[in-house]
């Protein structure tokens, strides 16, 4: 498998996307629908995150959606477990605290994440098993080594990403089963929330990265930000399923081809993640982009579409070669994203 970064293409992207990034909001993460509430503590808004955030992957499987009602309202994917989350959250706050999650069991996870679906029907996150023992080890090593408390990750870390051999908060994270993806995808995600919600003051903004998800790494291929062989291409398109050798070695150009991106744009590389990843579920989606079924409110709402076109449009790949308008690779079976 050959996997390049394309600069020339990401300057390009970052140059188009720029004043799009600098001209959106940025999401405060205090929605209380899927967050702790303003005026939470910091202790608790770090415990909610860290939790959440080691609860966040591969929540569809093909044929199985992640999909529920949620007191009247239907939720998708991320947003289901998110809006999960700030339930217990609000009825349970104990359940984040570290004893609790020491001793949590599959039964726990799968009576909190379970929603009825559209029809009725029970709706359940894959590998529940999983996600047990991800809050099993979260819980038992913050009383080992932080005495249950999740803030003294941040306070210990004094702010800083990285520091010195192994004291930044992303490198102290990954003593956590949750937290060991080589790319780093939960790590960086985890700190754009604490740092949106004041809660983790980053001290060296050079060492942020953005976390690389499914939606991301499909969009760096389609733009031609990440150049691989046609092969690799075809098995895409295919849906053959990747070794994690190869997933991390997609994602590790993706983050590199995305910091080149955020340089170009001048802008902060977590305010880029926010727009990409609502540019990939509304625009640039896995089945249907904006450039094939055309913008509509959905597209345009989230600053994807400008008079009629996507904002990629001039500098895409898979714009002007449909080869490389291919799905997202194929690798399920991970906890990393």
């Amino acid at each position: 498998m050959r996997v390049e970064v394309d600069e020339q293409r990401a300057r390009a992207v970052g140059r188009a996307l720029g004043p799009v990034v600098r001209s959106a909001p940025l999401d405060p993460f205090d929605d209380p629908r899927y967050y702790p509430p303003r005026g939470a503590s910091k202790r608790d808004v770090a415990a909610y995150f860290l939790v959440m955030v080691a609860m966040d992957h591969r929540l569809s499987r093909p044929g199985r959606d992640y999909e529920g009602v949620v007191d009247g309202e239907l939720y998708h994917g991320a947003d289901l477990l998110y809006r999960l989350g700030s339930k217990r959250f609000a009825e349970d706050r104990s359940f984040f605290e570290a004893e609790r999650l020491a001793k949590v069991t599959t039964k726990d996870v799968l009576e909190w994440l379970t929603a009825r679906g559209r029809d009725g029907r029970e709706v359940r996150p894959p590998d529940p098993d999983v996600r047990a023992e991800l809050l099993r080890d979260l819980g038992s090593k913050l009383l080992k080594l932080y005495d249950g408390d999740p803030y003294l990750l941040v306070a210990e870390s004094g702010g800083y990403l990285r520091r010195g051999v192994g004291d930044g908060f992303i490198d102290r994270l990954k003593v956590f089963k949750a937290y060991q993806d080589p790319v780093e995808k939960k790590a960086f995600l985890l700190a754009k929330f604490l740092e949106r919600r004041g809660v983790l003051p980053v001290q060296d903004p050079q060492d942020k990265e953005l976390p690389i998800d499914n939606h991301l790494t499909r969009i760096a291929v389609r733009t031609g930000i990440v150049d691989v062989d046609r092969n690799t291409l075809e098995r895409m398109a295919l849906g053959d399923e990747f070794e994690p050798f190869e997933d991390v070695q997609l994602r590790m150009a993706a983050r590199l081809a995305y910091r080149i991106v955020a340089q170009s744009a001048g802008v902060d590389p977590f305010a880029l993640d926010d727009f990409l990843w609502t540019f990939g579920r509304r625009c640039c989606t896995l089945e249907a982009p904006s450039c094939v079924r055309g913008c509509d409110a959905r597209c345009e709402g989230a600053g994807g579409c400008s008079a009629g076109r996507c904002v990629l449009a001039g500098v895409c790949r898979a714009s002007a070669d449909k080869l490389y308008m291919v799905p997202e690779h194929r690798f399920l079976e991970t906890w990393w994203y």
